[in-house]
């Protein structure tokens, strides 16, 4: 992959943006917690696999994921930037790879990967995060 070139306020921007307890996993994590479910944050479900989750059920088997519409791509709101084109599209899209490979690794050694877009209502996504979590508790 080729070097990024650009400017420094572009450049402090984006490594000011945060890759972790963001406002949204944190609203998700809190409307979990108040439905009574218990999880692991920032954990990596498979051994071996260099891939974190965001919230972790561990005996359900259920990995959480919240995207960011910028940076995975939301078919909704994805922007492809007009500097430096070529690269965003093959970071972007590299990371859409990654995304499937990872739900394919976790679904192989019997994960459910659960994906929430930053843009989705937490309480919404707290509501269809539960439920699969209870529906594999009860298997």
């Amino acid at each position: 992959m080729r070097k990024l070139k650009t400017t420094p306020d572009v450049s402090r921007r984006m490594s000011g943006q945060p890759s972790r307890d963001t406002g949204v996993e944190k609203a998700l994590r809190s409307a979990l917690f108040a439905a009574g479910l218990r999880y692991r944050v920032h954990r990596r479900p498979l051994k071996g696999v260099r891939r974190e989750a965001d919230i972790v059920f561990g005996p359900a088997r259920v990995a959480v994921f919240v995207d960011g519409c910028f940076w995975h791509g939301c078919p909704e709101h994805v922007t492809w930037p007009k500097n430096n084109a070529e690269f965003w599209r093959t970071k972007i899209e590299g990371n859409r790879a990654r995304d499937l490979d990872t739900d394919a690794r976790l679904a192989e050694a019997g994960w459910l990967s659960v994906r929430v877009w930053e843009h989705e209502r937490a309480d919404e996504a707290a509501v269809r995060v539960a439920a699969v979590v209870r529906e594999r508790r009860a298997r």
